[in-house]
């Protein structure tokens, strides 16, 4: 295991001000939008889970042999 793996991982700054934007001022259609641009950015983030955890699954399968 890397001992990067154990620290604490910071969420990018990018992410922190998208949460404390102040979505108000946005419209019905802007919104609506927000949404299908962060649940797109939900299913890149579970395919990239998916792909690691699949590669540690087998990365511990030959180390086990």
């Amino acid at each position: 295991m890397d001992p990067e793996d154990l620290q604490p991982k910071r969420l990018p700054d990018s992410l922190q001000a998208l949460a404390k934007e102040d979505i108000s001022l946005l419209g019905v259609d802007e919104l609506k939008e927000r949404i299908t641009l962060l649940t797109d950015e939900i299913a890149r983030s579970e395919a990239m889970i998916a792909s690691k955890q699949g590669s540690l699954s087998e990365a511990e399968a030959v180390f086990k042999k």
